[in-house]
């Protein structure tokens, strides 16, 4: 089988991308759009959202329903369809472990970066299911962000591993579900070791850009930490249909952290 223009491949398909403004969902934004998806940044910072030409900027806040029956809404009055649905925002919380860490700052990350992909989820399926008269088929695909922290314990951050480990097994049932009811979609989760985004900020602040890459980037197998660019072409691929026979799959995108099931934290001193 030779496979269609990359350029095209996603051509008349609808695309949300929350957390698009930057980092992971600004990259991404920009590969779907390039593969020919009509994509909708959703995002509450508008910083690289309505400039970044990857797509429509709409202010969304992931942790409230409201605001997804409102984009949702919003989505399929505009575009008439939702073929494709990447739950990329989240917030790291910081630092706290299991004594340390506050009821409030729990709540707000569980409600960010656990909630947020199940509304997230929730609402993709509903819009997925609403494709308009005289539409195609859906071909639906969800592609949740997790992390490495999903996948293997560590003494902190607590509430982010938890929240992450709860997105990688809802992944799994929102795919089982899926497909149980006969729906063409499918769901899979992502999760990556160090990316070189704002949720590395304070260790920036701390030690300096290249300084603090390179820190990470050496408790990595591969020696080097990721750029959003490349967690974006993976999740390109679960949003098209080069991995359509790919449905409740977990992919480690972490230079090689838990194939060596590495047991100190990224942060950990030296």
């Amino acid at each position: 089988m030779v496979l269609a223009d990359m350029s095209s491949e996603l051509s008349g398909r609808v695309a949300i991308v929350t957390g698009g403004a930057s980092g992971i969902g600004a990259a991404s934004a920009a590969l779907l759009a390039a593969a020919g998806a009509t994509v909708i940044v959703a995002d509450l910072q508008e910083a690289g959202g309505p400039e970044s030409g990857a797509g429509r900027f709409v202010a969304h806040d992931v942790a409230s329903e409201d605001s997804w029956k409102a984009l949702l809404a919003d989505v399929l009055g505009r575009e008439g369809r939702l073929d494709i649905m990447v739950n990329n925002a989240g917030i790291s919380g910081g630092p706290g472990n299991i004594e340390t860490t506050t009821v409030e700052n729990w709540q707000q990350v569980q409600a960010i970066d656990s909630e947020g992909v199940f509304l997230g989820s929730k609402y993709a399926i509903e819009g997925m299911k609403k494709t308009g008269p005289g539409k195609p088929a859906i071909k639906g695909s969800i592609v949740n962000v997790s992390s490495i922290a999903g996948l293997i314990g560590g003494a902190g951050p607590t509430a982010y591993t938890a929240a992450k480990g709860a997105v990688r097994l809802m992944s799994k049932s929102v795919a089982l579900y899926c497909a149980e009811q006969k729906y063409d979609i499918r769901c899979n989760s992502v999760h990556p070791g160090g990316v070189d985004t704002a949720i590395f900020n304070p260790l920036w602040q701390a030690m300096g850009h290249e300084q603090g890459k390179a820190f990470i980037g050496a408790r990595h197998p591969i020696g080097r930490m990721s750029e959003p660019s490349e967690l974006g072409e993976i999740i390109l691929f679960l949003a098209s249909d080069r991995s359509s026979f790919m449905t409740g799959a977990e992919i480690a995108a972490d230079g090689g952290i838990t194939a060596g099931l590495m047991r100190r934290s990224l942060l950990a001193p030296s």
